[in-house]
């Protein structure tokens, strides 16, 4: 019996240290659950078989304290609740406010054997910070996305030319520049730019829109309905600004 009750005990400790220390990779302090598991095998929790030929990989930039880790942890639960395999590479830099963060997501309907994605096949680059765009284009593939926010983090003290920047980036064929911190504001908080960014970036992920919102609520549940509607209605407010890039783009090609 005291056996037992240590068990228990260890267990309940080793809960909490783990969803303390990596909150990113468990869906919750009730199970200790990497998120980079399946949900199903080749099916969603609808049981809807999905795409084996489904991939996509995904850097996300950006510094600390802009949300970077939330971006990834509502692509994390909109990937599972597809039916998918992500893996995610360990955070590197600093987490701290001010250093430099990036993430690779690998999502596909297959097994996945690597966490790193090579240079030159990235799908989509998510960067929250211009300059951190430009630090991962080697990383992009000839058709791939770059989504970068024009707000600058001025964190060392001979930043570039924030013109110079968004010229760099302008040269990929295809890219998207958002005022992340304007139109998070316009929705409630500037907080929000991360869903903002991730909205505007969500058509490129390869995730379903009703997914990805569910992912926000999964990761925002706990904090109320107000924090999860603001969160959602910024997602929305940055993906019906990629819907219009689109349509623009299609009337002149």
């Amino acid at each position: 019996k005291r056996k037992k009750t240590l068990k228990k005990t260890l267990l309940s400790c080793a809960k909490k240290l783990l969803t303390m220390t990596y909150p990113l990779y468990f869906s919750n302090a009730n199970a200790l659950k990497p998120l980079h598991a399946k949900v199903a095998a080749n099916g969603n929790k609808t049981g809807n078989r999905v795409p084996e030929t489904m991939k996509k990989n995904i850097i996300l930039a950006g510094v600390g304290g802009q949300g970077i880790l939330s971006i990834a942890a509502v692509i994390d639960f909109a990937a599972l609740n597809s039916g998918l395999t992500i893996k995610q590479a360990e955070v590197h830099g600093m987490s701290q406010r001010g250093g430099a963060v990036q993430s690779h997501l690998r999502i596909s309907g297959t097994t996945i054997y690597s966490d790193l994605i090579p240079r030159g096949e990235a799908d989509l680059i998510l960067s929250v910070e211009p300059m951190e765009a430009l630090r991962y284009l080697p990383w992009l593939s000839s058709s791939g996305m770059i989504v970068s926010s024009i707000d600058p983090v001025k964190n060392i003290t001979a930043y570039p030319d924030e013109e110079k920047i968004t010229e760099q980036i302008r040269k990929n064929r295809q890219h998207l520049l958002v005022n992340a911190v304007s139109l998070a504001t316009q929705t409630g908080s500037p907080k929000t730019a991360n869903m903002i960014m991730l909205g505007a970036a969500s058509p490129w992920t390869g995730l379903e829109k009703e997914q990805l919102e569910e992912g926000i609520k999964q990761l925002f549940g706990l904090k109320g309905n107000e924090i999860v509607n603001m969160n959602i209605k910024a997602f929305r407010k940055g993906r019906s600004l990629s819907e219009i890039n689109n349509n623009r783009e299609k009337q002149h090609s």
